[in-house]
């Protein structure tokens, strides 16, 4: 044989290696989100003091849904915590509405900061600093502003953290709400990242986003608090990577994060998954290779010309089973993390399943070619490592 036909037989052999290995992970992903995901919510036992958590919301803006969401936090049936909200501009529309919900529910202890610090280059690092350096618990919980909590949500977490863990987070998924943005960011968060989250998480690989998170503060006082991970935009994934390096455990809890912003379009969520590619090809730059290839399309077309060289199968055959069972393993799994009756029909999946799985593979390369990340109002230029650097001037729209 050729050179070349070697070279083909070589390529042929990783794709259909990569594609087997592709179907264990969403095997994985089922079994394991059936075991993992929304088990009961047992309480502390009677003789154990319930642990104190300090809660910070960092805030910039006011949406439709930001009052419901808030105040759910208020609301919760843990009995033992301090809500901490953070406020950059004392002109923030979003301080009238904490004070609201301080004055409707006087027995929560709740303090408000305004200011920020400057302490690196993320803002959220920034906004949220002087809340942590006040913080009156060793264990925070930092939750973005769109999380909605349900009653016993922060007690699922709690009992998560057990002795040899410093940090839990929540998978991040999706309130339902109507129009096919949400339907999208519910199939996008259900599905593809759900796949991927359950089982890095079955392997204890660093797949942590900071939606959500409960931590321990002497744990990461020792490396220098909040303040050392300003320099990162990802500060959530080099948190969890220097808890893991340290010899702590991280979890993920058996609730979701749900996500409930109160605006949701298809262009901002797209924006989204653009600038979370880019963080990851900063981050790991293996994923330039990896991702593309773990997408549906993708290594369907790739394994299916594979299985036609190697072992004369009808690729166009075996292309569309590989797009149908991945369909049916999808919709399984997104029904596992839903926990219960979709919010849209078939056809609304069928829709938006197939918009993501064709947008999936250009959003990565338009991630590639537009390394600049867009955050609100700012501009950053990210290091090999994922250090960030912020452009000037910062733009304005």
């Amino acid at each position: 044989m050729t050179p070349m036909i070697y070279t083909l037989y070589g390529f042929a052999i990783f794709f259909f290696v990569f594609w087997c290995g592709i179907w264990i992970l969403h095997l994985v992903a089922i079994l394991y989100g059936k075991y993992k995901l929304h088990n009961k919510v047992s309480l502390i036992p009677g003789d154990v003091p319930y642990p104190g958590v300090s809660i910070i919301k960092p805030l910039m803006g006011v949406d439709p849904n930001l009052f419901s969401n808030l105040e759910t936090f208020f609301t919760m049936s843990y009995p033992k915590y301090e809500l901490l909200f953070c406020i950059e501009d004392d002109t923030d529309p979003a301080i009238m509405l904490v004070n609201s919900l301080m004055e409707k529910y006087p027995s929560i202890d709740t303090r408000l900061f305004l200011g920020g610090s400057d302490v690196g280059v993320n803002p959220k690092i920034n906004n949220m600093n002087k809340a942590y350096e006040a913080a009156a618990y060793d264990f925070i919980l930092v939750s973005d502003s769109g999380i909605r909590m349900k009653e016993d949500t922060l007690l699922d977490m709690m009992n998560c953290m057990k002795e040899n863990v410093a940090l839990v987070h929540q998978m991040p998924f999706t309130c339902d709400r109507e129009g096919f943005a949400a339907t999208l960011e519910k199939i996008y968060f259900g599905t593809a990242l759900a796949r991927n989250y359950l089982f890095a998480d079955f392997l204890c690989i660093n797949c942590h986003t900071g939606m959500s998170t409960l931590l321990r503060k002497s744990v990461l006082d020792e490396v220098g608090g909040m303040k050392a991970f300003g320099c990162y935009l990802a500060e959530d994934f080099f948190l969890a990577k220097t808890f893991l390096d340290k010899g702590w455990k991280i979890r993920i809890s058996s609730q979701p994060a749900m996500q409930n912003c109160g605006v949701c379009e298809v262009n901002n969520f797209q924006a989204r998954l653009t600038r979370w590619a880019k963080l990851r090809v900063a981050m790991l730059p293996l994923i330039i290779l990896l991702e593309p290839l773990s997408e549906c399309m993708v290594i369907g077309a790739s394994a299916a010309w594979a299985a036609g060289f190697l072992f004369q199968w009808d690729s166009l055959a075996f292309y569309l089973v590989h797009v149908l069972v991945w369909f049916i393993c999808d919709w399984i799994l997104l029904s596992i993390v839903q926990n219960g009756l979709l919010p849209f029909n078939k056809f609304d999946f069928v829709i938006g399943w197939l918009f993501r799985e064709c947008s999936g593979p250009y959003l990565f390369l338009h991630a590639l070619f537009d390394p600049a990340i867009k955050w609100r109002t700012r501009v950053y230029k990210l290091s090999w490592g994922g250090v960030a650097q912020e452009v000037k001037p910062r733009i304005k729209f």
